[in-house]
């Protein structure tokens, strides 16, 4: 492999290697319960793993990404973000692919949340194996696994008892297994005997149904998740996942699981490591499903770039928390990203050699299929926000007036501008936007105001071809403001009202240039 920093994704992949040993295939796993919006924090060990996998894949190993969509979980409560929440009630512990759609999207509540999220992935270059729990449970994939849980159940539990004191551990005879009744759905059950091979009797409290099952033909019996988690790690034969800090903490359910797998499944864990919550600018604490409290793929995708969204990732280690802004950091997220463009394509020099591969190794793991191979077309995104209202929202007019613009680059520079487009209808703040006014219309000024105004028209902007550059027209602008007996300031505020009907804008003679002469005299031609 070429000569690269040691990204953090780089420094995992090697850990792998020499702790897994050499293979001729490597499984890395990530996976999720969809019981609300899948958020960005949730995506945060998706981008987690396919950045392990890409390098791994730039080692020249084979790689298969696997993302379990635990849809065969309970569903516990109703988010607060969803509608029909009275008729969402009523499948509480209803397994939750059992769930309606309450958008009437989707065959179920899981699928609504699984498509929103497959169907977003392969934008960013993420394309992992989905793996549905509740197919591979209810066609009895799992048997051995749950036959080898119940024989062993007295070893579990200890495994299970080591990390709780005494007030929490488990008292009385104890299963390691749920059941969704037959009948009513629920896993309102209690197990009322196992066979020691594959019959397996329960009673439900909920509908008072009775039934005896084959553990090989089942379709509602399923493992407590501290032990689902390493009999699936065995059966996938998984080298890497990593989780969440609340799974990560001492004897959370990272610790318990390594001990199950190794003691009951006879699997070492995968290796692994802890990532850190995000947050959302404005706001403490974790993202909640739950609460509703979240950012989702798709509103991030909004307001950034495939490329900027896998950036905030790849630039930042997985034990580091964030928060995502949609603030006015989104154009120094915009800055930072284009500084490592022009960095990884040599235009700009770094502090030093190791600065350039570090972050030209964060560009390589940020872009969607491989480094381009020319530079994309940088215009910054502040002033690319005043390209787009001076336009009037018409992106293709936008890039119609960027100078050298070349075929291959308008896929990326459309991107962009929809990204910038979309931030300024909905997130900007309201001093960052602006609407010219059309032509004829006037604002209210005073006598003295509307004479400076003029004075720039007929002198400044009448003229504007004439200027070079902003430095020469902004010498011009102020000699206006002289000759017009009024203080620079007021000036500035008497055009802005004239032309965007605000006191303020972008900086003036910049501004006056990109809108050009004919259009300004246009508006202008009232006073």
């Amino acid at each position: 492999m070429a000569k690269t920093s040691r990204h953090w994704a780089d420094e995992i992949a090697e850990k792998i290697i020499r702790e897994k040993g050499e293979k001729e295939l490597y499984t890395c796993a990530s996976g999720i319960t969809p019981s609300g919006t899948v958020h960005i924090g949730n995506f945060r060990e998706i981008i987690s793993v396919d950045l392990v996998v890409r390098a791994l894949r730039s080692r020249g190993k084979k790689v298969r990404f696997i993302y379990s969509w635990d849809d065969y979980d309970v569903f516990r409560k109703v988010p607060e973000n969803m509608p029909n929440k009275e008729e969402l009630n009523r499948y509480l512990r209803f397994p939750i692919t059992m769930v309606p759609d309450p958008w009437d999207r989707d065959s179920s509540y899981a699928r609504h949340h699984e498509v929103d999220v497959e169907s977003s992935l392969p934008d960013l270059g993420i394309e992992p194996e989905f793996l549905y729990q509740t197919e591979r449970y209810r066609s009895s994939r799992y048997a051995e696994g749950i036959k080898t849980a119940l024989e062993k159940r007295e070893l579990l539990k200890s495994i299970l008892d080591k990390f709780r004191d005494d007030e929490h551990k488990i008292q009385g005879e104890w299963w390691p297994v749920s059941i969704f009744c037959e009948k009513c759905n629920r896993d309102q059950t209690e197990i009322e005997g196992w066979d020691g091979e594959w019959s397996i009797s329960y009673h439900c409290t909920a509908c008072g149904h009775k039934e005896t099952l084959d553990l090989r033909h089942a379709k509602g019996v399923k493992l407590f998740w501290r032990v689902d988690w390493p009999m699936r790690w065995a059966y996938e034969k998984v080298d890497f996942e990593p989780a969440g800090k609340d799974h990560h903490s001492q004897g959370g359910s990272f610790d318990t699981s390594r001990l199950v797998s190794k003691e009951v499944y006879n699997t070492d864990a995968p290796v692994s490591f802890r990532y850190d919550f995000i947050g959302i600018k404005g706001k403490g604490g974790k993202m909640s499903s739950s609460k509703g409290e979240l950012v989702d793929l798709q509103t991030l995708r909004r307001v950034y770039t495939p490329e900027l969204v896998r950036y905030l990732f790849a630039g930042t280690r997985p034990n580091t928390e964030f928060t995502i802004s949609f603030d006015l950091d989104v154009i120094k997220i915009y800055e930072d990203y284009d500084k490592t463009e022009r960095i990884a394509f040599q235009l700009e020099s770094p502090k030093n050699e190791e600065s350039y591969l570090k972050e030209r190794r964060i560009y390589e793991l940020s872009q969607i299929a491989g480094m381009p191979e020319h530079i994309p077309y940088q215009v910054p995104f502040r002033h690319l926000c005043n390209l787009i209202q001076i336009a009037d929202g018409d992106i293709d007019k936008t890039i119609a007036g960027l100078p050298d613009v070349k075929n291959e680059q308008i896929g990326r520079l459309k991107e962009r501008c929809l990204c910038a487009k979309n931030w300024l209808s909905e997130d900007a703040p309201e001093d960052f936007r602006f609407k010219l006014r059309t032509g004829g219309e006037s604002a209210v000024l005073s006598e003295l105001e509307c004479g400076a105004v003029k004075n720039l028209r007929d002198t400044v902007i009448a003229h504007l071809e004439d200027y070079t550059d902003d430095k020469l027209c902004a010498e011009a602008i102020y000699q206006a403001a002289e000759q017009s007996g009024v203080e620079g300031k007021v000036l500035f505020r008497a055009a802005y009202q004239a032309l965007i009907g605000k006191d303020q804008g972008p900086r003036l003679a910049a501004f006056l240039r990109v809108v050009g002469k004919n259009r300004l005299l246009s508006i202008l031609s009232a006073y």
